[in-house]
């Protein structure tokens, strides 16, 4: 099973103040580069669907701009391209994203597209999406429809993965988020 790995860090970051989150700095590291240290490991290969450039990442452009699915589009399409099985998404601005999310994932969907769930709640740009909903997720992007990730997950039988609600999945969205997450981490974290 082959499975690439793509960082979702293409959003406008408006509630950051139209900042580029990937490039903001908690306890020393850029959320990209946390992401990156977390997920790497857990895929064999990884791109980041963005809007700027990486030293060290294939970057990923959207073919259509429509939020997070079209970041998933294009991972899917570059993970097709190298003979990949299955794509995961994670986005830029959930740096504690677990070290067996993958396997636990792949675990869940049995092939199928599975999301992450902790306390309840939903992680749909945590998923593992199969190459072969390439096509029916451009015909979603397509149709006119609000292009939201879960609707989409759900349209193609996705299986929830349960996690402990342990902060994993919190996502940085204000600087508010992210003071809270720096003060948690505590100096040199």
């Amino acid at each position: 099973m082959r499975i690439f790995g793509v960082i979702l860090a293409g959003g406008q970051g408006r509630r950051m103040g139209g900042v580029d989150k990937a490039q903001l700095v908690l306890a020393g590291q850029t959320l990209l580069a946390r992401v990156t240290a977390r997920f790497e490991p857990q895929v064999e290969m990884l791109a980041v669907s963005a809007r700027g450039t990486h030293p060290r990442l294939p970057v990923l452009a959207d073919a259509v701009a429509m939020g997070p699915l079209s970041g998933v589009l294009s991972g899917l399409r570059w993970a097709q391209g190298a003979g990949a099985d299955a794509v995961v998404t994670v986005p830029v601005d959930a740096p504690f994203v677990p070290g067996d999310l993958v396997p636990r994932l792949w675990l869940a969907g049995n092939g199928g597209v599975a999301l992450a769930q902790s306390g309840g709640r939903a992680h749909p740009t945590c998923a593992l999406w199969p190459v072969g909903v390439a096509a029916a997720l451009e015909a979603f992007l397509h149709s006119g429809v609000k292009a939201r990730v879960l609707d989409f997950a759900m349209e193609q039988g996705a299986v929830m993965a349960e996690f402990a609600d342990d902060g994993s999945f919190d996502n940085l969205n204000t600087p508010d988020d992210l003071a809270r997450a720096e003060a948690a981490l505590g100096p040199g974290r």
